[in-house]
């Protein structure tokens, strides 16, 4: 087993606490998913786990780790600029060869690969994350530690991912933000949380599965928003009587005569009740049950938008596509989008999705009739790394702008720490919800998205659906992301070598 016993963590930078006092097990068998908000640790306290050099310079520790005589396999959030820079044979180096092969066939990738002198950023990414698990598994570890091992994948690689942690031997410690492989997965979560403007931090561990947990907590949260709203009231009530008394007191002791000195007694032993009952009304409000703290009280709205339903959007027609490097991805098609439809485009990796929704990007970025927002998959394409969230939400500087930034950048949990540093500084998932507040600032009416949801927490992607799917402009999106399709999209395609599958043939779903 490994095993943690109150184990904190500090960020160098700040001193802020990332983790608390946390303890728990995973024995062999286990499916246990961190999850949590964007930069609340949970990839520091995997890195932690798989080894404490990881977080050297980033963190610090208190506490034990017990990790016994497992054999860890840690897989990365992401490869490193070397890593990225090399070719497939190059990044297994000693570790191809036999084993290396047949570890490829069992996981369903081509076993030359393993001797691929391809750079390995062709590789889809699919075919990336199995190559880094050949990696790791032919060094046959117990206790896998996995970090967003659905980044950048296809819905067919993500259903193979689920029945590959639930088939592993040993246990398994995740962090993911699909919700349905977590949900299809997972049979104890760990919940890392920052409340209180994120000064706060608290967990929770729980042996019970993720969809399980998600319903007790919610039961949980409801229950005691009404027993604080009850208590409140009633304490309000005893404090509103107070004053009335307190207000009758005082006055009679300003109108008192002079000549009725018995009177005057009584009105001051009166008033000293009165203070005495205050202080205890002062006490009892300290222990009232507060309300419910929660980091997925996101409140960013998108603006309403006004487009006849029926306005042509998109006619896109092409005799197929083409990638960066001049190869031929898809036969030809046609895709007509009107103002109404929130169109998800799916397809496995490699297919063109991104490069269709680019040469969108470019056919309607000059129209004058639509206000056009544009988030890409990599966000390096609009980002500074340099800027701060600020000088990206409010360019000009103005201050009525920068004020509407900082206004609405809270309303998504940032600080004013994090709104001032560079955006190099910011998780994956804090700068999705950067370009979903810029969404909201712009106040667009075609929202162009590709995978807007992968970096959200599971925590923050529900939240993120339901202001999507209330959207009343035009979305295109494309996505892997299961619950996305099923709550946002009005319409499905999927993107093929042989063309666009549309099977609502242009309808919009009901």
């Amino acid at each position: 087993m490994i095993q943690l016993n109150n184990v904190s963590l500090y960020l160098k930078s700040s001193g802020r606490t990332l983790v608390k006092d946390i303890s728990f097990t995973l024995n062999p068998g286990d499916r246990t998913v961190i999850i949590g908000e964007e930069g609340n640790g949970k990839s520091t306290l995997l890195k932690l786990i798989a080894d404490p050099e990881l977080i050297e310079g980033h963190a610090e520790y208190t506490g034990s780790v017990f990790r016994g005589r497992h054999r860890i396999g840690y897989l990365a959030q992401e490869l490193t600029t070397d890593e990225r820079g090399t070719t497939a044979a190059g990044y297994m180096g000693a570790d191809a060869g036999w084993l290396a092969e047949a570890k490829a066939a069992e996981l369903g990738l081509d076993p030359d690969i393993v001797y691929a002198e391809r750079p390995i950023s062709t590789l889809s990414g699919g075919e990336r994350v199995k190559l880094r698990l050949v990696k790791i598994l032919v060094r046959e570890p117990d206790m896998l530690l996995l970090d967003e091992p659905t980044n950048d994948v296809d819905i067919e690689t993500l259903e193979w991912l689920e029945g590959f942690i639930n088939s592993f031997d040993g246990g398994v410690l995740f962090v993911s933000h699909d919700e349905t492989l977590i949900e299809n997965t997972a049979t104890a979560v760990i919940h890392l949380e920052h409340v209180h403007h994120k000064k706060v931090a608290r967990h929770t561990v729980a042996n019970v599965p993720y969809r399980e947990y998600m319903e007790r907590r919610m039961r949980a949260m409801e229950h005691q928003a009404q027993v604080s709203a009850f208590e409140h009231e009633e304490q309000r009530k005893k404090e509103e009587r107070w004053r009335e008394i307190y207000e009758k007191v005082d006055s009679a002791q300003r109108n008192l005569s002079r000549q009725d000195p018995s009177t005057g007694r009584l009105l001051k032993k009166k008033m000293h009740s009165v203070m005495s009952q205050g202080r205890r009304l002062e006490k009892e409000r300290e222990s009232l049950t507060e309300a419910p703290v929660s980091e997925w009280q996101i409140d960013v709205k998108l603006p309403e938008v006004e487009l006849p339903r029926r306005k042509e959007i998109l006619r896109y027609t092409t005799d197929g596509l083409v990638s960066p490097a001049g190869t031929k991805l898809t036969e030809g098609f046609t895709l007509n989008v009107d103002a109404s439809e929130h169109v998800a485009v799916t397809g496995r990796n490699g297919v063109g999705k991104t490069t269709l929704l680019r040469e969108i990007f470019d056919l309607l970025s000059d129209r004058r009739d639509i206000r056009l927002f544009y988030m890409p998959q990599n966000y390096w394409d609009e980002l500074d790394a340099y800027a701060s969230p600020i000088d990206f939400l409010a360019p000009s500087g103005e201050k009525e702008a920068v004020t509407a930034a900082r206004t609405y950048l809270g309303s998504v949990r940032f600080t004013a720490d994090e709104a001032e540093s560079p955006v190099s500084k910011l998780s994956g998932g804090q700068k999705a919800k950067l370009f979903f507040v810029k969404m909201a600032l712009d106040g667009c009416s075609v929202l162009l998205l590709d995978e807007p949801t992968r970096n959200f927490s599971p925590i923050s992607n529900p939240v993120i659906r339901r202001v999507l799917a209330g959207f009343g402009g035009c979305i295109i999106a494309v996505t892997h992301d299961r619950k996305f399709i099923k709550e946002v999209a009005t319409r499905v395609v999927e993107l093929t070598e042989e063309g666009l599958k549309d099977p609502a043939g242009g309808r919009r779903k009901v």
